[in-house]
């Protein structure tokens, strides 16, 4: 067995980064931390031309939450991302290449310490035996183990989609396509025709077309959009000191986008007809069947978003099946369902382990966004670090 570590993080997007944050706030040391690329997830990788639907304010309150943020924030030269965010309007929405700038600049300050070491690769195989996590890992054709008390687990997740079934010759644009307007557009012809499928009502749904619209109103005239949804938009209303629909709700540009355009009345009244065509799904019918699926050209799915797969993980060598899995959204840990016991030493958080919340008006909601695994991390960590003592 290789390296003894106190804690192991995998994944460094924003919930990764957060917990090595408040593990590190919690003094302990040393960390193993593992990522493939350390560039802060799919927030950087995917999302830099997505428009927040946080506002500034809360980027900021993020970085600063805790001291080893703030060790990095009062070392690093100005400008910075930091700073950067410090001179917007902190009542307002930005791009989320800021925050992702800011995450970055977080992420190489933490892989700077000699308290953290960081492994480039993957954990492929996590065992529980003689009290802690034994763990494999690789990185190109190359192998390591290592051990860990704590296995914490930031693993992210991923754009769901349904495979439409043949025959069919409609194209699939990835979800990260759809919101990254540089990629769309060199992803449709500007000359031929074209209908767009987009399938949902989510904030995600909203951008996609906005996207497609600026397209087809600009450099894309022969772009038509077929938008199928069953449900009404939802928006995030403010209500004082706490926000109805905060998780669920339309934010930011794409909530004044869709009350002037999509909404039926401006819809309608508007020049949005023309080149968005409402499809009503009935309760319980998949896009799937609907006819007018089939008269489109490429479809965007924007159906929620799936966890990503987790290492193999075993305890005393006996599997333990992803399925048996039940993460408990208030502590973080988790327990087998085969048989209720929780699973030692084993935490999770981040979009694919979030939170749940309730509001004031008995919402249940997933808490997602940077802010909100922060301030998640911060209550739960000081909980899973007392079995190190």
């Amino acid at each position: 067995m290789g390296s003894r570590f106190a804690a192991t993080v995998i994944g460094a997007g924003p919930s990764g980064l957060a917990a090595v944050g408040n593990l590190l706030a919690q003094r302990v040391s040393p960390l193993l931390w593992v990522d493939p690329l350390f560039s802060s997830g799919r927030l950087n990788q995917s999302y830099r031309e997505v428009p927040s639907n946080t506002k500034v304010k809360l980027f900021l309150d993020f970085a600063q939450a805790v001291k080893p943020f703030q060790d990095i924030i009062d070392t690093t030269p100005s400008p910075n991302p930091v700073t950067h965010l410090e001179q917007l309007d902190q009542n307002q929405h930005c791009t989320i290449a800021d925050a992702a700038d800011m995450c970055r600049m977080l992420t190489d300050g933490l892989l700077k310490r000699d308290d953290v070491t960081a492994v480039f690769g993957n954990v492929n195989a996590a065992n529980w035996a003689d009290g802690c996590w034994q763990l494999g890992t690789t990185h190109n054709s190359n192998s390591s183990h290592y051990s860990s008390h704590l296995l914490v687990l930031c693993t992210g997740s991923q754009p769901k989609s349904i495979k439409v079934p043949p025959p069919t010759s409609i194209k699939d644009i990835h979800l990260d396509i759809a919101l990254t307007p540089t990629k769309l557009q060199t992803t449709i012809s500007p000359s031929e025709p074209a209908t767009i499928a987009v399938i949902g009502s989510s904030h995600s749904a909203v951008l996609a077309l906005l996207n497609l619209y600026t397209l087809a109103t600009s450099s894309h005239p022969e772009l038509r959009i077929k938008w199928f949804s069953r449900s009404p938009l939802l928006y995030a209303v403010p209500k004082g000191d706490w926000i109805l629909y905060d998780n669920t709700g339309l934010k930011g540009l794409a909530a004044t986008w869709a009350r002037s355009h999509l909404e039926d009345d401006s819809r309608q009244s508007g020049n949005t007809a023309r080149y968005i065509e409402k499809v009503e799904l009935p309760e319980g019918e998949s896009f799937i069947t609907s006819p007018a699926l089939s008269r489109c050209t490429h479809v965007v799915q924007a159906i929620g978003y799936a966890p990503n797969p987790l290492p193999s993980l075993t305890l005393n060598h006996a599997p333990l099946p992803t399925s048996s899995l039940v993460h408990d959204a208030h502590s973080g840990a988790f327990s087998d369902n085969r048989h209720g016991h929780t699973v030692p030493g084993l935490y999770g958080a981040g979009i694919a382990w979030p939170e749940t919340v309730t509001d004031p008006e008995g919402n249940v909601e997933s808490a997602v966004g940077l802010y909100k695994f922060m301030k998640y991390l911060r209550r739960v960590v000081p909980e899973w670090t007392k079995t190190l003592n």
